[in-house]
């Protein structure tokens, strides 16, 4: 048994800030933005929450599906920002979609952590112990990014997207997923657990309690590992990389996926972005777009699509889905 996207949907914050807003805030502009990262801008979450918008994006993608949630029997939820540690997130989210008949469990693994759960996903359906599968990325990458430091509030933004996947007749393909700890001080985010509630009041939070990237570290690592781990996923499944219709990869910066472009001697036209509207969603990035190709009618039955995930961890990862 396969699991085949049935439905797709997604959710971003109303509110929108864009590079010059960001100027009145650090010493930065737009155009020094737009050169590093290709963004542009990013939608920030007020009243929204990780579980808020896993909710909306999930009902939109339930919806496409023609599903309750009722219907489901597993939700994987991948986030770093979660609202709530207990109950999980995916339990949250199950409760207000009324998926009593679901297990629900969270991945964090941050920008990997869509990859690594759709091929969690598949492996449980290949299994045959579920059938009806809910996977969501969702982050709130406001609430743990310092808006005083300007190599990383340029970078990231809130938002959320969402598959369902059914099982099907057929064999699906061989996901290839790596993890390196020793790299992991390159991205990282310490627990608030110990701030005392006088500093939490007075708004002290230190430093290294936000994300934290070495921003050249990960540069390299990325334009390195995404294309080895594209070329592995391709050999694994015997496939040739002209037959990949779509390359959907992270949008952790356009730089970075015009390197990847260029050292698979891809045309730029397979590598879809959008991270000029949204910048570095994490969790969510990939759904985000896999949503957008679908409502611009891009994806055709048939098609092939890689998904590429690289991130904290350090951990980086490749599958392929077939419409």
């Amino acid at each position: 048994m396969v699991g085949k996207i049935y439905g797709i949907g997604s959710y971003a914050p109303s509110k929108i800030i864009d590079n010059h807003d960001l100027a009145k805030m650090v010493d930065t502009n737009d155009e020094w933005i737009r050169e590093r990262t290709g963004i542009a801008r990013r939608h920030i979450a007020e009243e929204d929450t990780t579980v808020s918008m896993a909710v909306e994006a999930s009902k939109r993608a339930l919806q496409e599906a023609q599903m309750t949630g009722e219907d489901l029997d597993l939700i994987l939820l991948s986030t770093i920002s979660s609202n709530v540690i207990l109950p999980c997130a995916a339990c949250e989210v199950q409760a207000q979609l009324g998926a009593i008949n679901a297990v629900a469990f969270d991945i964090n693994l941050a920008c990997s952590g869509f990859v690594v759960a759709y091929a969690t996903a598949q492996a449980y359906i290949a299994s045959g112990m579920y059938q009806n599968v809910l996977i969501i990325g969702s982050e709130t990458l406001s609430a743990i990014t310092n808006w005083q430091d300007r190599s990383t509030c340029i970078l990231f933004g809130d938002g959320a997207g969402a598959v369902v996947l059914r099982a099907d007749e057929g064999t699906g393909y061989q996901a290839v997923l790596h993890s390196d700890g020793r790299m992991g001080n390159a991205l990282t985010c310490k627990s608030r657990q110990e701030l005392t509630k006088e500093k939490m009041s007075q708004n002290e939070i230190p430093a290294d309690m936000y994300m934290q990237m070495e921003g050249q570290a990960v540069f390299k690592f990325a334009v390195k590992k995404v294309p080895e781990v594209i070329k592995e996923t391709l050999q694994k499944n015997q496939l040739d990389i002209k037959e990949i219709d779509w390359f959907v990869l992270h949008q952790a910066n356009k730089r970075i996926i015009d390197s990847i472009a260029k050292r698979l001697q891809v045309p730029i036209e397979k590598i879809p972005t959008n991270v000029e509207e949204y910048g570095n969603t994490s969790s969510a990035s990939i759904p985000l777009l896999l949503d957008e190709l679908n409502r611009k009618g891009k994806l055709q039955k048939g098609q092939k699509i890689m998904l590429a995930g690289f991130g904290a961890g350090l951990s980086w990862g490749a599958t392929i889905l077939e419409l």
